[in-house]
């Protein structure tokens, strides 16, 4: 069993464990944080209130925060596998709103670049380098970013589309209907489209992205509410204000205090 145990300022914490039938985890209030797991050899399996899940060699599994859960092998095997705690990151809004997201890799040159990720996180975790702290982050961006684009594949073309925009000009003023007419579709048709295959509005998405991306920047660039709102594209602070205590239940500034003053428990 290999474990690292250095945290970066985004709650990064990684290692490599190869556990047998014994091994699980059980944790009823579930974790302030989010795990993401690739099986490299043998079985695990994720059990939370919408049922269980079986993840096997070329697949990552993503447990969301805050989820009551109990992991661990199957029993009669052996778990082989590379995982990752982390906090906020604004590509999570790229991905469907499930407990437990499981993401098949069927291209073995896909799975050796997931392998090839999670290697230079563990070894960033070790070195303490020069920003050693942003490598791990963008390489953690990278595995989600790669989740959803294996996963966009099963949603309409259109709305993949969408989700590519407003991943890469989320601080940019956006409409529907603009977002509509780049994907050929009527406003209307768009956003029904979306929220049937996506479970979210276009609207929420967009926010929820752009909250992320603010919470990264007040963490970890010392930006001020203020700023951050408007770097992440909100024209309104009262707005974005609004919409930060709405999702995270207090004011930005309680939250950044909150953060800065809690440490996120090991595995």
């Amino acid at each position: 069993m290999e474990m690292v145990e250095k945290q970066s300022k985004n709650g990064v914490v990684t290692g490599h464990f190869l556990e047998n039938e014994s091994y699980c985890m059980v944790r009823p209030a579930g974790r302030e944080d989010w795990l993401l797991v690739y099986t490299l050899d043998g079985q695990g399996f994720f059990r939370t209130a919408a049922g269980e899940k079986l993840c096997k060699a070329g697949e990552l599994v993503l447990l969301r925060k805050r989820v009551p859960h109990t992991y661990g092998t199957v029993k009669g095997d052996t778990w082989n596998f590379l995982w990752v705690h982390f906090n906020r990151l604004p590509e999570l809004s790229l991905l469907p709103d499930e407990e437990v997201l499981l993401c098949p890799l069927p291209s073995s040159e896909l799975q050796r670049r997931v392998i090839r990720i999670f290697r230079s996180l563990l070894h960033d975790s070790r070195a303490q380098g020069g920003f050693w702290e942003e490598l791990c982050d963008n390489q953690l961006s990278a595995l989600i970013l790669l989740m959803a684009g294996q996963l966009a594949d099963k949603l309409d073309y259109r709305v993949s589309q969408v989700m590519r925009i407003l991943s890469a000009q989320m601080q940019e003023p956006l409409s529907i209907n603009e977002l509509a007419a780049r994907v050929g579709l009527s406003a209307s048709r768009l956003s029904h489209l979306f929220k049937s295959e996506t479970g979210r509005s276009i609207v929420d998405t967009l926010n929820n992205m752009r909250l992320e991306q603010a919470v990264l920047l007040m963490l970890q660039a010392g930006r001020t509410a203020g700023e951050a709102a408007f770097d992440v594209g909100f024209q309104s602070y009262n707005h974005f204000a609004a919409l930060f205590r709405r999702r995270y239940g207090c004011g930005p500034a309680e939250y950044k205090r909150k953060a800065e003053s809690t440490s996120i428990p090991e595995t």
